[in-house]
């Protein structure tokens, strides 16, 4: 029997109005400012925030453990209006799972797919008690040089010829040159293998709990299923369906 299986991934970028240190405050439930745009939010009257944690790569500043630390640090390094400053990934937890395993769960999945590949992981599990616990991941999306500075997210590298020799171009008056990202992380098979990480780990621990559940991060016609996909309600509508509230999205489904 196929349990429940969600896991999208975003950008918070500051092309679209938003900011890491707000997305970190919303998702923590707590008062943090913006150095960088004197903005401070605060959600410390926002529940359902049951648990929160930050892991970092062993050769990242101690002192990113503290939420404003780390996100006002990324803010700074960012210095472009079309910065793109964190990557999100939200994924639904069996319910199958106790709190604990829940949590050992989340953490597992970052350290493994993301921390052990050199990014900060700031994780918060939500349960309104409405039947849809989730974790919110951020990700910081620039490396670490070995020092604990910030590195670089692309690098200009010269074209070369057969000899090795530069390759100068007239019209430009320049040494041609192409842009090499430093890290693989904005390819599109990683955002496949993260799917597909989160299905595996789930299936693991359910299996450990002895729950008979899978869940699959492939789509129905991947799988060779003859079922449409239903439509994600999100938390408002899921109340409103518990209500007895009729839907579009619910009748859809």
């Amino acid at each position: 029997i196929p349990a429940i299986y969600h896991c999208s991934i975003q950008i918070i970028g500051r092309s679209k109005g938003r900011s890491a240190v707000g997305a970190a405050a919303y998702r923590s439930g707590e008062k943090i400012l913006n150095t960088w745009d004197g903005v401070t939010h605060d959600y410390t009257n926002k529940g359902g925030v049951i648990y929160k944690e930050i892991l970092l790569p062993s050769h990242a500043p101690p002192q990113y453990t503290e939420r404003a630390v780390l996100w006002n640090a990324v803010e700074q390094i960012e210095k472009n209006k079309h910065a793109q400053l964190a990557r999100e990934i939200n994924v639904a937890l069996p319910v199958e799972l106790g709190r604990g395993e829940q949590i050992d769960l989340v953490r597992d999945y970052c350290q493994k797919n993301f921390v052990d590949a050199g990014m900060c992981a700031d994780f918060a599990i939500h349960d309104n008690y409405t039947g849809n616990p989730h974790a919110h991941i951020l990700l910081t999306m620039r490396p670490f040089k070995v020092d604990g500075t910030w590195d670089d997210k692309q690098r200009k590298v010269y074209c070369r010829d057969e000899n090795g020799n530069r390759i100068y171009d007239p019209q430009t008056r320049l040494y041609a040159c192409e842009t090499i990202a430093t890290t693989d992380w904005n390819r599109r098979e990683k955002a496949e293998l993260w799917r597909s990480s989160w299905a595996e780990l789930c299936n693991q621990y359910l299996a450990r709990n002895d729950v008979d559940l899978k869940i699959d991060h492939r789509s129905y016609e991947r799988q060779g299923i003859a079922l449409k996909p239903t439509i994600h309600l999100g938390p408002s509508v899921t109340q409103m369906e518990r209500r007895g509230i009729r839907t579009e999205k619910g009748d859809y489904n």
